[in-house]
């Protein structure tokens, strides 16, 4: 029992319960804007949403899409809202109406709009807690919101900015600027939609890995909420925390390219099979190149198996030439796999699962400062509450 680090995992991981969502992918293209528009029914409910959808005789809001680009207007204002529904009419956008706040959430979640233009002051719930509320919800957070003020209303920006909105707009309205402003954040969000499918396309990939072998159990989920904590306790940054996080779930992706025959093997694995092995975090790095997103992540991915002395792999790193996340993430990763339960092995105590790690260490696989915090680290974890 030298060692149970990764180098013995031939398991894949787990990533139970990740919700994935789906939906168009959506570019938006040039457009024509026209002087009339038309008007059609929109079956919304409630008595105070004007039931009206705006759009443009022939105008070409997306090339690509046979939909234009949904606008929420919410107002309690009715000449101010009508401007803005005009408008956008006329450049080419189904456009919905509301008059409180109160019925915004509800309209969201039903008409999925892509951008909203949202009053600050109305009665009942005003436009800060709308925006709040949306920010807040994973379903929602990715909804551009402008919010309509009044001109040089500084205190309205400052409250806007702190809720999570993302432009401003005084009243009255310029027709170009109000143009500009919409088709850009149209366009931002559908980049970050893009952005957030990719990534959800790769926690799927890892979903797949980990149904391949059903023997780690909860692994991932136990490296998440591990380098979450241990995370907190080295007093990283929230953008390392994540990084961690995501590795928990991320840094054997590259096993989808391994051979089942070498990856399920149960027995010892040969020299030419330990090979091909070896070749999974060089698959995971280029699986999440290409998202600018993952760019913290892929270091843990390629260097996880990385030792102290220079006699891991791939590149055969040494001391601090080892990325610092890939340091971490090594040891709540060794240290999950020794106090797991495995067809090979019983689950260690913490105990026993810490006299192997600094007996490693001792041997010169592991940053001793490091391993040191992680023994030190390891009982408080073991008394907090999940």
């Amino acid at each position: 029992m030298k060692s149970i680090d990764s180098n013995h995992a031939v398991g894949s991981q787990n990533i139970e319960g990740y919700s994935l969502g789906l939906s168009q992918d959506l570019m938006l293209g040039n457009r024509q804007a026209v002087s009339s528009w038309m008007k059609a029914d929109v079956n919304c409910g409630g008595d105070s949403l004007v039931s009206r959808t705006l759009q443009a005789k022939g105008s070409e809001v997306n090339e690509f899409d046979l939909d234009p680009p949904k606008v929420l207007v919410v107002d309690d204002h009715a000449a101010s809202r009508m401007t803005a529904v005009a408008l956008l009419g006329m450049e080419g956008y189904e456009v919905i109406e509301a008059d409180r706040g109160s019925i915004v959430l509800g309209l969201v979640t039903q008409k999925q709009p892509d951008l909203i233009l949202l009053d600050v002051m109305m009665p009942g719930m005003d436009g800060f807690e709308v925006c709040q509320l949306l920010k807040q919800d994973e379903q929602t957070r990715l909804i551009p919101v402008i919010f309509i003020t009044a001109l040089n209303d500084r205190r309205s920006r400052i409250r806007g900015i702190e809720v999570g909105a993302d432009d401003f707009l005084t009243k009255p309205f310029d027709r170009v600027e109000l143009a500009a402003r919409v088709k850009s954040l149209v366009r931002q969000k559908r980049l970050n939609e893009d952005l957030d499918h990719a990534e959800q396309v790769l926690f799927s990939i890892a979903m797949s890995i980990e149904s391949r072998d059903p023997n780690t159990g909860n692994h991932c989920e136990r490296l998440v909420k591990l380098g979450q904590v241990f995370g907190e306790y080295l007093n990283l940054s929230r953008y390392q925390i994540r990084d961690l996080r995501w590795g928990g779930y991320l840094h054997d992706i590259g096993k989808v390219g391994i051979p089942d025959a070498v990856l399920l093997k149960t027995g010892k694995l040969t020299p030419e099979d330990w090979q091909i092995m070896q070749q999974h975090v060089l698959i995971g790095e280029k699986i999440c190149q290409p998202l600018r997103s993952m760019r913290g992540v892929i270091p843990i991915i390629r260097h996880h198996h990385e030792r102290w002395d220079g006699s891991g792999y791939p590149d055969r790193l040494k001391g601090n030439d080892i990325p610092y996340l890939a340091q971490v993430f090594q040891l709540i990763d060794i240290y999950d796999a020794l106090t797991s339960e495995r067809p090979y092995k019983r689950a260690f105590t913490s105990a026993e699962a810490l006299s192997v790690m600094l007996e490693e260490t001792d041997s010169g696989w592991r940053n001793p400062r490091l391993m040191q915090q992680f023994a030190e680290f390891i009982p408080s974890y073991q008394n907090r509450e999940f």
